[in-house]
């Protein structure tokens, strides 16, 4: 018989060397991993601050009307590019016009009776040297009719007649003393456009005049037409909302940081932004200028009542305004309301906060023409009217 036997096999060798090379790799690529990112940060990172939660804003300026009437034509739409002072909406003129009108003969005869006021100064004044000179010789017929009595040729009657005659004329001085001196009070020593009737009068021509030149509402600024809710046709009041324009040469972006980020974000300091609408292809530079006085949740319709008791702590953020290159702006217009991605620049911290935030202000010239147009319509009336007396 042959003795045979079956090998047994041996288990294998746990790859332990293996295992450990893995681990000793993945711990060297954290520890590398971590290095560098400690190095970004603390080399990069840590002076920027950026967040996602960012919206362009702008001016919505808002078109009403400054009278009653009816619209009789709308020459701007929606999306539409519109010029300052370009006449946008006009109203029904007839009414005004009448008004107008009327006003305007009240001036020229309030002219007319203020200089004629003026003229009876001097009318009075040739009575005064008339009555004076009538008085004198009265005086002096009293004084022949005194002389000629001693000799017996004048009788009674005839003195007492002269003497008669004397207080008639002083009477008659005294009037026109008066009737002067009234005339005088009348017209003082202001000139005929002075004159508080003659300023009443000019005073409704200007509101006439207004209320006429609004007939036509003019575009304060330059910009995109926007939500226009007037209608051919439609009555409109004082205060009637027509249209709004939005100003896009001008606009901002509002970047809403954690509350926790802004220890260290301080006006005047440089920031960098992209646009959604045109990803990495464009990219804005602009700076700090400006925070919001409270918190979004502060200023809500329905402010967070935390001490009600059901209080769960939730990261405010606060608006910060950034304002853009306008050169940029120019080359890559933004619409308001778009998403924009923001990272400010901290290295400089030399900047103030709400401390150092500057004045903006904003106005419009468009409407100055109409005080200065209906002046000049109430100096021709004045004017003219003189030349008349």
């Amino acid at each position: 018989m042959n003795d045979t036997t079956t090998p047994v096999a041996k288990p294998a060798a746990a790859p332990s060397g293996k295992r450990t090379l893995m681990i000793a790799s993945l711990v060297g690529v954290t520890a590398v991993a971590a290095v560098a990112y400690g190095v970004y940060y603390f080399g990069y990172a840590r002076y920027f601050e950026g967040t996602d939660d960012a919206y362009v804003n702008g001016n919505l300026v808002q078109l009403n009307s400054q009278i009653a009437g009816t619209v009789v034509a709308i020459n701007a739409d929606d999306t539409q590019v519109v010029n300052m002072s370009v006449n946008l909406i006009k109203l029904d003129a007839a009414d005004t016009r009448i008004d107008l009108d009327r006003s305007e003969a009240a001036l020229a005869q309030a002219v007319q009776q203020v200089g004629a006021l003026y003229v009876n100064n001097g009318v009075f004044q040739a009575q005064i040297v008339q009555r004076q000179a009538e008085l004198a010789r009265a005086t002096d017929d009293l004084k022949r009719r005194l002389a000629a009595n001693e000799a017996g040729a004048v009788s009674a009657e005839d003195i007492a007649h002269a003497r008669d005659a004397i207080k008639e004329r002083q009477a008659a001085l005294k009037s026109a003393e008066e009737q002067l001196a009234s005339n005088r009070a009348q017209t003082g020593k202001s000139s005929v456009a002075q004159h508080p009737n003659v300023l009443a009068a000019a005073a409704r021509v200007r509101a006439d005049y207004l209320a006429l030149a609004r007939n036509t509402v003019p575009a304060p600024v330059t910009g995109y037409v926007a939500k226009r809710s007037v209608q051919l046709g439609q009555r409109v009041t004082p205060g009637t909302p027509l249209m709004a324009i939005v100003p896009l040469d001008g606009v901002w972006v509002d970047a809403n940081f954690k509350e926790s980020q802004l220890k260290t974000v301080h006006i005047g300091q440089p920031v960098k932004l992209t646009a959604d609408l045109y990803g990495s292809a464009a990219e804005y530079h602009g700076k700090v200028i400006g925070f919001s006085a409270g918190t979004g949740s502060a200023f809500s319709v329905l402010p967070a009542q935390n001490a009600t008791g059901n209080w769960i702590k939730v990261v405010q953020r606060l608006p910060v305004r950034i304002q853009l290159d306008p050169a940029e702006l120019r080359a890559h217009p933004l619409r308001v309301g778009l998403s924009m991605a923001v990272e400010v620049d901290i290295h400089d911290q030399s900047g103030t906060d709400l401390g150092a935030a500057r004045t903006t202000r904003f106005e419009t010239h468009v409407f100055d023409d109409y005080a200065r147009e209906a002046d000049a319509d109430i100096d021709r009336i004045i004017a003219k009217n003189q030349i008349a007396n």
